[in-house]
């Protein structure tokens, strides 16, 4: 211990050299901040002052990470495709390969409904994203197709899975009784319909009922694999 004046002050008990606070801004820190905001309030209250102020900094602080409120939703659509593509593994051929990507990017969409409604139509350009596609398009090379028309269903079998994911997402963010209610839908005023004005509506509304979330997906993702396999048998 010494008196000198000019020597350093101690640093904290349990202060590392080098080592950042704890509480200390970063982008991931940022990103967490932003994605349990948006899934606690919605994506109004998804603004850069009150991400300042949930992570106990003024709202500029977060302009030295990010451009701006889409620069971090960007970084979160990165990061719901990460999700999905974290340790896949191509399947033994480009259906199961195809088929195994888009449930994951449905599972991710669906574990965080209130991001995948704000991203999913968002190009994110970044590693995760870039690690999707070339696992896709990758699967329609060796499948036997050209490039180009591997990208053109590398763009379609995104643009579906997305678009199924993210309807689905946009369900589950309702109100409760809401959601219920257009669940319920199907076998109540479907099946109530007048078999005199919607005479044909009334011959498959008990089939209406039955076809759920689970089995809407995997049969439009069927269908679109079956078509590009149509497409490849006929030297597309």
């Amino acid at each position: 211990m010494t008196d000198d004046p000019d020597s350093p002050a101690p640093r904290p008990a349990g202060a590392r050299r080098g080592r950042p606070p704890s509480n200390a801004l970063t982008r991931e820190r940022i990103l967490d901040a932003a994605l349990a905001l948006l899934e606690r309030e919605g994506p109004e209250a998804l603004t850069l002052r009150r991400l300042g102020a949930d992570l106990g900094s003024n709202h500029t602080a977060v302009l030295r990470y990010f451009a701006g409120k889409d620069d971090i939703l960007l970084g979160l659509a990165e990061r719901l495709i990460a999700e999905a593509v974290e340790g896949f593994e191509p399947g033994p051929t480009w259906r199961a390969t195809l088929a195994g990507l888009a449930r994951r990017v449905r599972r991710a969409c669906l574990a965080h409904p209130a991001l995948a409604v704000l991203v999913a139509s968002r190009v994110s350009r970044r590693d995760a994203e870039f690690r999707g596609a070339d696992l896709v398009i990758g699967a329609l090379l060796d499948a036997g197709f050209a490039p180009r028309e591997a990208a053109r269903h590398y763009r379609a079998l995104v643009d579906v899975t997305l678009a199924m994911s993210s309807f689905e997402a946009a369900s589950a963010v309702l109100d409760g009784a809401d959601r219920e209610g257009d669940r319920m839908a199907w076998r109540r005023e479907y099946l109530a319909a007048s078999p005199r004005r919607f005479p044909h509506l009334a011959s498959v509304a008990p089939h209406l009922a039955g076809a759920d979330e689970d089995d809407q997906f995997e049969f439009v993702m069927e269908l679109l694999l079956n078509a590009v396999e149509t497409r490849l048998g006929g030297g597309a």
